[in-house]
């Protein structure tokens, strides 16, 4: 799958969340190795420790269907690019080290890899 699609489903799934509060809307689309896609989008909450953000939505969506080896996930916030913030990079990591994160703006589409947004975890290096 090309990245562009990947996005066009994050851009998609970006209209489901729920940002009453910081009105800061995301969406992602998750790529299993297995080809599949899982999409996720930030759910927030009153009480903010209890909100989740799109990338961890998607996770959970795809670790409880089975999935559990990733190979990209695109994340889309609108007008800026958006990095996935620390604990979703550290929850990333918790299934796949070498992971494609795929941001975008309105215009452009950057690709990184987790280590570069997140060169140190909390899990043990081997």
């Amino acid at each position: 799958m090309e990245y562009k699609e990947l996005l066009d489903i994050a851009k998609t799934a970006r209209k489901n969340a729920y940002a009453p509060y910081s009105k800061f809307y995301v969406g992602t689309a998750l790529l299993t190795k297995s080809g599949k896609v899982y999409t996720g989008c930030n759910v927030e909450n009153l009480s903010f420790g209890a909100t989740i953000c799109a990338e961890r939505c998607a996770i959970a969506k795809a670790v409880s269907e089975g999935e559990r080896d990733f190979s990209a996930i695109a994340v889309y916030a609108g007008e800026k690019f958006t990095s996935p913030c620390g604990i979703c990079l550290q929850t990333i990591y918790e299934f796949t080290k070498d992971i494609d994160i795929v941001l975008a703006d309105r215009n452009a589409i950057k690709v990184y890899k987790l280590q570069d947004l997140m060169p140190i975890s909390a899990i043990p290096i081997e």
